[in-house]
């Protein structure tokens, strides 16, 4: 069982908890080290992200917790930082990568709003073909290392969000597989750990993590590395379900 968790959000964001009550929580729970990751600001889109002008509140605030809790709890301030976001990212101890949005001419399609709105898009700008859209969002993926300078792969295949409830394509197409292997290889060439993000079996979106069990087994096999999240959005979700993906985070035997 992990004793920490980089991957919450708070009312700075699209969260439902003040930090504060994150952090005592997190204490409750006996964590380690708690790390907060509230959304980078989009200018393209402000209704789920940290406002612009509260990013100085949320460092401050964030700032007051790890000395309140020194001693006890670890408390980082990280961001979760979206593939478009402009943010700079110097101010914060880690960065969360993360692919939220397609850019397809001047629109940015989100991809984890609703199923509705995914099968539009692929209408729309992909001639109704989802697996292209599956192609541009997994090249997109491969980059977001190299564009949000990540310490932290978020959510790898976050276009599955409503897959299992509302069928969009058949992850066991070639064209899918080929896709997500491509951007798997390049992200673990890059070194940095993927995580195993447990917040979309918490919210009733999905019965397994992102990566899905066959990324997961497909990235372990080549070197990749990877840490336990629960994208928490309210307390109580934090280190959810951790115990069920321990084993990858483990070290291995000799």
């Amino acid at each position: 069982m992990s004793g920490r968790d980089l991957h919450t959000h708070t009312i700075f964001s699209d969260g439902t908890c003040t930090p504060e009550e994150m952090a005592l929580a997190a204490a409750a729970r006996g964590l380690d080290t708690l790390g907060f990751s509230d959304h980078s600001y989009t200018a393209f889109d402000e209704s789920w992200c940290m406002k612009k002008s509260d990013i100085p509140r949320y460092l401050e605030r964030v700032r007051k917790l790890k000395e309140a809790y020194r001693g006890r709890l670890e408390i980082l301030c990280g961001v979760e930082q979206d593939f478009y976001s402009d943010e700079p990212t110097e101010p914060y101890d880690y960065v969360i990568g993360s692919v939220h949005y397609l850019k397809v001419g001047d629109e940015y399609l989100p991809i984890d709003e609703s199923a509705a709105l995914l099968q539009d898009a692929a209408e729309r700008y992909f001639g109704g073909d989802i697996y292209a859209l599956a192609e541009l969002y997994f090249e997109t993926v491969s980059r977001v290392v190299e564009k949000t300078h990540a310490d932290i792969i978020g959510h790898f295949d976050l276009i599955s969000k409503f897959n299992e409830q509302t069928p969009l394509f058949d992850p066991q197409t070639p064209r899918y597989v080929a896709a997500w292997q491509a951007a798997a290889d390049k992200l673990i060439a890059s070194g940095k750990p993927f995580e195993i993000n447990t917040g979309a079996i918490f919210r009733g979106y999905k019965t397994v993590a992102y990566p899905a069990p066959e990324m997961l087994d497909y990235i372990a096999a080549r070197g990749g590395r990877f840490v336990l999240s629960s994208d928490s959005h309210q307390s109580g979700a934090l280190c959810f379900a951790f115990e069920r993906y321990a084993a990858y985070i483990l070290p291995k035997k000799r």
